[in-house]
């Protein structure tokens, strides 16, 4: 199946032709058919002489009702654009063909009208040479009859032809059904409408509503009128979804691959109508089947800011239009290029922004991407509609690719983040001499990461991580001073190994509280309680003397084993047993573990 959609003034003939070919009613309301004029959109479908099928959306001609040509033309990727051979080139064949030009529609066919009633040529000629300005470039022309069905055939070969030059659909691409109609069927529930323009969608698939947070399922799928298990872009769809009520949805809406859009109400993007400086401060924005009113801030030349009055699912590289209207016409096509840009903040922040803009052309671009975000992750990419390797490596520092989890990074800002991941340790060393090495979560501060996952990756040899903290290979030596008290310590105690030095004494050989830290930190000391440090061998020592007592013993008989004080056999024997190396009896006895 491939899909179009007309294009064309009011009376014209578009119904009629999309009648003549399908012969089924385009014109779903009793309205239209009363007065003969579309109002809404119309949807009819045939096939094709090679047997393929063509699905038609049908627009509504008037300007009145050019919001509703625009939801219906929005997520096509063909246009037949119509005009009467008795009257030629009119105003809404302009406007129709400039929301094309706008949204950036590549494809279509030229169809004259009313050939019986005029010579064609004319209006064949005069509309040639006007789509010929446009993004749709040269098209071929039929003239046809609806009334006499002259041409018809001929029409549909030119469609068959139309068909064969569509590029491939992207059928692995992931959902935005942008909703055109939204109705109940009686027994089924809440049915939505729209052309599939990518990727697949299958009963019982799980989507997800734009702007909601709860998931939608599919119940049942319909294309060309028959149920379907699953369809695939690009196709017109009616999807049956389970236990949405039917006012949660409606025109404008759309329905996503889980996780895989970017909502957004703030885009930069790039004009190809009026420059900015002639845009009226509010318009609308027509992307898919939506129309959201916008705030308009220029930037450069040909970019601007739009703040949007709801969030859409937006992607890098999306056309759209902006329409004034108050002025009923059509302000300009935009291609998206930044769905999450930064705030404008800072004098002079626009004009810097602008610069960066000028070298954008709304192509997905992952290295441009880092580049500009220095740190970003994948999934965040992803929504924003910028490919990235379905099995990116390791190594971000030479690659750009991944560096932690799924944390990605511009090469030359990780470099730069691992200089001054070292310059920090060296400085937190230097003002903390004591300490082994600097916290993560400070150095993730001063680095202003994210995630403190980015700081391990970050950590190189000669730096290593240790408890918490980094700090060079080395960091368990400690400063002089601390180490001239240890070996005092040694000194004084080596061949009294479970004596303790006294708080006084400790003072007088310049261990303090931070310097008892660093140096059981180091495994210089062992502490057993606040100013009770020994040599950290003493446990060992101890188990062996504690062995050769008759077993079980008494604190007493251990303290005069172990010539020491209750200080320090108090909290010796606590420490031993909270290790195993001992156990406690309810009579406060102990044995030595063997």
């Amino acid at each position: 199946m491939f899909v179009v959609a007309t294009a064309g003034h009011v009376d014209h003939g578009k119904s009629t032709l999309v009648r003549a070919l399908t012969g089924m009613e385009p014109d779903r309301w009793a309205e239209e058919r009363r007065r003969g004029m579309t109002i809404d959109l119309g949807f009819a479908w045939t096939t094709l002489p090679s047997g393929g099928t063509v699905a038609f959306v049908d627009v509504p001609g008037h300007e009145r009702f050019v919001p509703n040509m625009l939801a219906g033309v929005g997520p096509v990727p063909a246009a037949l654009i119509v005009v009467a051979a008795d009257e030629g080139w009119m105003p809404q064949s302009a406007e129709h063909l400039a929301a094309l030009d706008a949204l950036g529609v590549a494809y279509g066919l030229l169809v004259v009208t009313r050939a019986d009633l005029a010579d064609p040529g004319p209006a064949t000629a005069h509309a040639r040479a006007e789509i010929a300005a446009t993004s749709l470039g040269a098209v071929q022309a039929v003239a046809v009859s609806g009334l006499t069905g002259a041409g018809l055939p001929e029409l549909r070969t030119a469609l068959d032809r139309l068909a064969a030059r569509l590029p491939a659909p992207a059928a692995h691409d992931p959902v935005r059904l942008w909703v055109d109609r939204s109705f109940t069927v009686r027994g089924s529930g809440t049915v939505v409408t729209g052309t599939l323009g990518a990727g697949r969608l299958r009963v019982g698939d799980e989507l997800e509503l734009a702007g909601a947070d709860e998931p939608v399922r599919v119940r049942g799928l319909h294309a060309l009128g028959e149920a379907q298990p699953e369809a695939t872009a690009v196709a017109r769809v009616a999807v049956n979804l389970r236990g949405t009520p039917r006012d949660r949805l409606g025109r404008g809406d759309a329905l996503l691959t889980p996780g895989r859009f970017h909502h957004t109400d703030l885009v930069d993007v790039r004009l190809t109508g009026d420059p900015a400086a002639d845009l009226p401060a509010t318009l609308t924005l027509h992307v898919g089947s939506a129309a959201v009113p916008v705030r308009v801030r220029p930037l450069g030349p040909d970019t601007v800011r739009l703040r949007l009055a709801r969030p859409l699912p937006l992607l890098v590289g999306d056309r759209a239009l902006l329409r004034d209207p108050g002025r009923h016409h059509v302000a300009g096509g935009v291609r998206v290029l930044d769905v999450a840009p930064p705030p404008l903040a800072r004098r002079g922040a626009a004009v810097a922004r602008a610069q960066v803009l000028a070298e954008l052309d709304g192509r997905p671009d992952l290295a441009g991407e880092l580049r500009r975000r220095r740190l970003i992750q994948a999934g965040a990419l992803i929504r924003m509609g910028v490919p990235v390797p379905a099995a990116p490596t390791a190594g971000g520092a030479e690659t750009g690719v991944v560096v932690a989890g799924d944390w990605l990074a511009d090469p030359a800002h990780w470099r730069r983040l691992g200089d001054q991941l070292t310059e920090e340790v060296a400085r937190y060393t230097r003002d903390h001499p004591l300490e082994p090495g600097m916290p993560v979560d400070a150095l993730r501060q001063r680095l202003a990461l994210p995630d403190r996952v980015l700081v391990e990756a970050l950590v190189r040899p000669p730096l290593r991580m240790h408890a918490g903290r980094v700090g060079a290979a080395g960091a368990d030596a400690l400063p002089e001073p601390v180490a001239r008290a240890v070996r005092r310590v040694r000194a004084e105690y080596g061949d009294r190994p479970f004596r303790a030095p006294e708080a006084d004494h400790l003072v007088d050989l310049g261990l303090g509280p931070r310097e008892i830290g660093a140096a059981v930190r180091a495994g210089a000391l062992l502490r057993l309680a606040d100013n009770v440090v020994l040599l950290p061998d003493a446990l060992d020592d101890a188990v062996r003397v504690l062995a050769g007592l008759p077993q079980p013993f008494t604190l007493s008989a251990a303290r005069q084993a172990l010539d020491t004080t209750r200080r320090v056999a108090v909290p010796l024997l606590e420490l031993l047993d909270r290790r195993g190396a001992t156990r406690r009896l309810p009579d406060d006895a102990r044995i030595v573990v063997t």
